[in-house]
């Protein structure tokens, strides 16, 4: 399937949502000699915004926008992105989890802290770090790498124009079909994770718990939690990727006082790590009550996600908002930095925020001054 997917975005006859791409290859000049007036006849026969192909080979970018290899380097960057970051957090998100299960018990989160600390030690704060990174990791394969896939053939599917004037509900659609394959990824491991963190005595390490909890309650206990993960994770990765492009072509047009090609690649980086940031605080937000119920659920046994949003009541779901905007926010934030960082460092194509169609501004009438 995944296969498939890959095929028809690398086949698009742009490989850019907003960027028309010439798929013929450039005339070859008559005299095989004269290289380096060949090379400037190939860049003025470019499509007004971008042949990535032709870019490539110019830039000397390690793959071609669109292909399969560079899809591969983009869900290596979410393997990356998000399996260090994840794991960075992992004492404030098991502090989190137990103040969503057992507030009465930690009651703010340094009274956490404070408390875990007490019990386990210094080290009892990693509880839970190995799900962590692994089941993360391959989040961050799916979520980035079929992000990318899912953007290209969704706006090949429309269209050029539509792709742009749409682009906001283009970043959904992409955004949530690849958190739907993600999530079937992540499943087990979150619970595992979830398992160790919040159940006292039950297991220390990954290695101990799997065996436990199949024996308990067989394999279902690694996807019990998946409908609300996907309440929680679909919801939080829309507003991610929809709230980070929209807010990074914002800056680079109303912030930046400069355009994006005269940028630094730090500078760049910059903007991405702020753009990151102000995603995350909303994404926090529109995520957390489904949040505290995969805490509570992957707790309780044979529980459903009904019966613990019940219980729990409208307040109980907003338990532990604070940390988890101050994780969310630096963990988005930092997601982003690493996966435009991974880009640069493997010289992978990474095309400037969306500018309208030659096509469109001749419709539209609007002129390049305009």
């Amino acid at each position: 399937m995944f296969k498939s997917l890959i095929e028809a975005a690398q086949n698009s006859t742009f490989k850019s949502p907003f960027s028309s791409a010439d798929c013929q290859a450039a005339t070859p000049a008559p005299s095989t000699n004269i290289t380096s007036f060949s090379n400037d006849v190939s860049s003025r026969q470019l499509a007004p915004n971008h042949n990535f192909a032709a870019a490539a080979a110019a830039q000397g970018d390690s793959c071609e926008f669109g292909s399969n290899h560079y899809f591969l380097l983009c869900g290596l960057g979410g393997i990356i992105s998000c399996g260090s970051t994840h794991t960075m957090v992992v004492p404030l998100d098991l502090v989190k989890c137990r103040l969503q299960v057992d507030p009465a018990k930690y009651k703010s989160v340094f009274n956490g802290f404070r408390v875990s600390v007490a019990e386990e030690g210094a080290r009892g704060l990693a509880k839970g770090w190995a799900p962590t990174f692994i089941g993360y990791s391959m989040q961050g394969l799916c979520k980035f790498g079929l992000y990318e896939v899912f953007k290209v053939m969704y706006a090949n599917a429309i269209g050029e124009e539509n792709a742009f004037l749409y682009r906001t509900g283009l970043y959904l659609a992409a955004s949530a079909s690849a958190e739907f394959f993600a999530d079937i990824a992540l499943a087990p491991m979150e619970a595992a994770k979830v398992k160790i963190q919040t159940t006292p005595g039950f297991a220390k390490t990954l290695r101990e718990a799997l065996p436990k909890m199949t024996a308990q309650e067989g394999v279902g206990a690694f996807y019990k939690g998946l409908v609300p993960l996907w309440m929680r994770q679909i919801p939080y990765t829309m507003m991610k990727f929809a709230c980070f492009e929209r807010t990074l072509e914002l800056l680079y047009k109303y912030v930046v006082p400069k355009p994006r090609a005269d940028c630094t690649k730090g500078e760049q980086l910059v903007v991405t790590f702020a753009a990151g940031y102000i995603a995350g605080v909303f994404c926090a937000i529109v995520s957390h009550p489904a949040d505290t119920v995969v805490s509570k659920l992957n707790q309780a046994k044979g529980a459903s996600a009904m019966d613990v949003a019940k219980k729990l009541g409208w307040a109980g779901l907003w338990g532990g908002l604070v940390p988890r905007i101050v994780m969310i926010g630096t963990l988005t934030a930092a997601q982003w930095f690493i996966y435009d960082a991974v880009k640069v460092m493997l010289r992978m194509p990474r095309p400037p925020p969306p500018d309208m169609p030659e096509s469109l501004k001749k419709k539209l009438g609007i002129t390049d001054g305009q």
